[in-house]
């Protein structure tokens, strides 16, 4: 790498280099980050701190389908248990899933607890 270390008042301040070294220097700072991040989900994984979902479940949530709607069936759970979990009544879980209600800061903890998931899934 040819690098031309530039001075001010006698220390180093500036390194200058080829835009082409430079680039690859990005290049391989961002491959490490990429490699610790997947290390990380690993770890968590592996520690129990993270889900995976089935393909059909990860495809639902991609094509745009409702989370709650998506989570609750895979869970196994009924619009009664959910709203019953949330307290709220299952018209309520229904009209969310239909996308004709909208969720509160509050009902969405809720949600999130009851569907044992993070709340940004669900948004």
């Amino acid at each position: 790498m040819s690098v031309q270390i530039l001075e001010h008042e006698g220390r180093p301040a500036f390194a200058l280099m080829p835009i082409e070294e430079y680039e690859r220097l990005l290049a391989a700072l961002e491959d490490a980050h990429d490699a610790a991040a997947i290390e990380e989900f690993y770890r968590r994984l592996v520690a129990g701190e993270e889900e995976t979902f089935p393909a059909e479940v990860a495809d639902k949530l991609l094509a745009g389908e409702n989370p709650v709607r998506v989570l609750r069936s895979y869970r196994g759970m009924t619009l009664q248990q959910v709203a019953d979990a949330c307290g709220v009544t299952n018209a309520h879980i229904s009209q969310i899933e239909l996308g004709k209600r909208s969720m509160s800061t509050d009902l969405l903890k809720k949600m999130a607890t009851a569907l044992r998931t993070d709340a940004e899934l669900l948004l």
